[in-house]
């Protein structure tokens, strides 16, 4: 187990740019599957779960092909429909949550698909239904064997379009679903799909592939089933929640910075939700510049009242930014009640920011009151423990913060989402220490 040994009260200055975006790849990443002719995709994170999907892909049978750093081509001419009753598929699927995102695919063109059920961070209940029920609906059947948690999927010929309202917009559930869709026979509808820019990035990819794909960038999606899909080449979009993390680390730790190339009409509320925690920042085309702020206020809302920032299906704001969101209050000046709806796990890493000093009331599993010291007080190094991804990165903008060393362990859970970032953060000036 790796842990990074972090020295703090270190002012970061330069430029950074974001890596490709991870949810993303992991969802046009297994597209591929859709088509026995070559995908080439660009800007490909070098992050432990893309590497752990394009590793399985190619378990599959896919040809990989490593261009360069960032660009792959895929070719999934020969999949090894045997290899899903391995031990090895059945370690790298339980691995990865994004793996379940072979399910649409794989039932589109093959008509089927085992699956062992995914891990991921743990971050509270993550159900599978919307994935189940949706491909349900277009033909497919499941059957879930409890014993050794594997399931087993398939469909009688080719799936059948047909009209679906989604018991909640998730977004892996939406994409597996139209996956699946693609190529069923006939019209299918999704209604209270999810949205976000990285479905949307799915969808134009599978339309230039072949598909028949409207409604793009609302949550009523209608797909035109065609038989074949073809190759295309695609591009990521730069990582939206490490653009967001990098804008809470330039507050924290008082630095100048400037983050490249970061797609700023993707974002979202991204940016405004910073701007309401204080934190001072310039568009310069498609960079984000955040200047050197000694102290940064919390807005209150028009009547006075405690802000209250909560996550939100898209176009709201992101669950994956709410423990930036709370560790960056803890040193500003006010207070903000941070609500965490989706994951009831997802706050329970204060209790490392209230031991550094933090003053933090954790009113129940998903919300959090943040009273900031107004960097009066700083908070302090200890060691911690990273439980998830995002919480990984809090801990170490915490750390960056903080007065002293700070050791973080079990640091290959923010190896899993982040790209060398220690390497990344040292170019501008931090103290990081991978031992």
């Amino acid at each position: 187990m790796a842990s990074f040994e972090v020295i703090g009260g270190r002012k970061l200055s330069g430029e950074i740019t974001p890596q490709g975006a991870k949810n993303e790849a992991l969802q046009v990443i297994c597209a591929v599957l859709l088509t026995e002719e070559p995908v080439t995709i660009t800007n490909i994170p070098d992050i432990v779960d893309v590497n752990k999907l394009i590793q399985l892909l190619s378990d599959m049978g896919v040809t990989v092909t490593r261009e360069d750093e960032e660009t792959y081509t895929f070719e999934a001419k020969n999949i090894d429909l045997e290899y899903l009753e391995s031990k090895q598929f059945i370690a790298l699927g339980r691995a990865i949550r994004g793996s379940v995102m072979i399910m649409g695919p794989m039932l589109a063109r093959f008509g089927m698909c085992k699956l062992p059920k995914p891990g991921g961070d743990k971050i509270g209940r993550r159900r599978m239904d919307t994935h189940f029920i949706g491909l349900e609906k277009l033909g497919a059947k499941f059957k879930y064997d409890s014993s050794d948690e594997f399931f087993h999927i398939n469909s009688e010929g080719r799936l059948k379009g047909t009209y679906m309202l989604l018991d909640e917009a998730s977004v892996t559930g939406t994409a597996n679903i139209l996956m699946g869709a693609v190529m069923a026979e006939g019209l299918t509808t999704i209604y209270n799909a999810a949205c976000e820019p990285y479905l949307q990035q799915l969808c134009k990819m599978l339309n230039r592939m072949g598909a028949k794909i409207s409604g793009i960038g609302s949550n009523l999606l209608t797909i035109e089933g065609v038989e074949k899909l073809g190759g295309t080449i695609h591009k990521l979009l730069p990582d939206m929640i490490e653009i967001g993390s990098f804008i809470g680390m330039a507050a924290m730790t008082g630095s100048e910075i400037t983050i490249k190339n970061c797609q700023i009409h993707e974002l979202g509320l991204i940016p405004d939700t910073f701007r309401q925690l204080g934190i001072k920042m310039e568009f310069h085309g498609d960079d984000i510049y955040i200047p050197t702020q000694e102290n940064y206020t919390i807005e209150t809302y028009i009547d006075g009242s405690i802000l209250t920032i909560a996550d939100q299906i898209w176009p709201g704001f992101t669950p994956d930014l709410l423990s930036i969101a709370l560790v960056v209050a803890t040193q500003a000046k006010g207070t903000v009640l941070i609500h965490q709806k989706m994951f009831e796990s997802r706050l329970f890493f204060v209790d490392k920011l209230i031991d550094m000093g933090a003053q933090i009331i954790l009113c129940d599993p998903h919300r959090a009151t943040v009273i900031g010291h107004n960097k009066q007080v700083s908070l302090r190094g200890i060691r911690m423990t990273s439980p998830d991804i995002r919480a990984g990165v809090a801990l170490l903008i915490a750390a960056l913060s903080a007065e002293g060393k700070s050791v973080i362990d079990n640091v290959e859970q923010i190896d899993r989402g982040y790209q060398h970032i220690d390497k990344r953060l040292n170019a501008l000036g931090a103290q990081i220490t991978r031992i």
